[in-house]
């Protein structure tokens, strides 16, 4: 006697936004390749609920300085192209990133402070050497970023870059800049529902389309408060996908950082013998960082070590049944 099955697929009646990078020349740019992300009508890799017309991508990062504090096994596949954004660039690109993320580390007050004129410089060398689209994240420091970031838009004007971060303290010169020259804007939030959409209110208040945003909750590393970072992506993607289009964006994952920064990827096997040889641990532990969120959501990860990138996107392909 055959038994029914019921159909316990779920339908959603919003959209996640879908954000495109980079312009090629046509569209008065010059990448070779443009990005798209978002567009998803289900859970991540929910296949059977709904359409998932783009995957998730991988950026690579690159500074505008030396990685001087990276672990020495992820400083090692750069070793030779650091002094440089452009080739550190390009190597990315050999290695699989199908965006750069370009870290303006080197303009930070409490660093090197280097002034607009030199990231204008470092965003230039970036476009010119590789061809895929450009993320622009600033230094961290909000007056700092302020100060940059209008020339740097400006000097990548007609690139459709994204750039980072705006926050519910600092949001009016990067929407306006982004806005002048025609660029999207990564909206930043500590791990928090609330804020993350008081940040969107505020961005589209100030007259930016909440279609040109990309949500980026903060961050952690595996081991590190993972499992509350996963807790509030996945609710922000089911309340997008319930129809709230204040939470209705892109997801981003600054992977890398999170993952080089902490002790279990970091300490070299002298230190702690038992945990093995840290050329392999290291990008071990960015990789699973990775396969977490890309499980609550995310379209967008940003990774350092080329191990790491290359085994997250082939498990992108394999959720996304390429080559099935």
């Amino acid at each position: 006697m055959g038994v029914e099955v019921p159909d316990v697929r779920e339908s959603w009646p919003q959209a996640i936004y879908t954000v495109t990078l980079g312009a090629t020349p046509e569209e008065g740019g010059t990448r070779t390749k443009k990005i798209t992300v978002g567009g998803e009508r289900a859970l991540p890799f929910h296949h059977f609920d709904g359409e998932i017309p783009h995957p998730p991508v991988v950026a690579m990062e690159v500074w505008d300085i030396p990685g001087e504090d990276w672990p020495q096994a992820v400083r090692t596949p750069f070793a030779d192209v650091m002094d440089d954004p452009g080739r550190w660039a390009e190597k990315c690109v050999e290695y699989g990133a199908q965006l750069i993320c370009l870290r303006l580390v080197g303009c930070d007050p409490a660093g090197r402070d280097k002034g607009p004129e030199e990231a204008v410089k470092a965003t230039r060398r970036v476009l010119q050497s590789v061809g895929v689209p450009l993320i622009i994240w600033g230094c961290g420091n909000a007056d700092k970023d302020n100060e940059i970031f209008p020339a740097v838009a400006e000097a990548a004007q007609g690139e459709n870059c994204l750039l980072g971060t705006i926050t519910e303290d600092n949001y009016k010169t990067l929407t306006a800049v982004a806005t002048a020259y025609g660029h999207k804007v990564i909206a930043e939030s500590p791990v928090d529902i609330n804020i993350a959409k008081q940040v969107n209110i505020l961005a589209m208040d100030a007259g930016f389309p909440l279609e040109n945003l990309v949500i980026y909750p903060s961050s952690g590393a595996l081991g590190y408060g993972i499992e509350y970072v996963y807790s509030i992506m996945e609710r922000t993607r089911i309340a997008g996908l319930r129809g709230d289009k204040l939470m209705a964006m892109p997801i981003l994952c600054d992977i890398g950082r999170e993952a080089w920064g902490v002790k279990e990827a970091r300490a070299p096997r002298e230190e702690v013998p038992q945990w093995g040889d840290e050329q392999a641990r290291g990008p071990y532990w960015e990789a699973a960082t990775a396969y977490m969120y890309l499980l609550a959501g995310a379209d967008i990860l940003i990774m350092r070590h080329p191990e790491a990138v290359g085994a997250v996107k082939r498990t992108i392909a394999e959720l996304m049944g390429e080559g099935a």
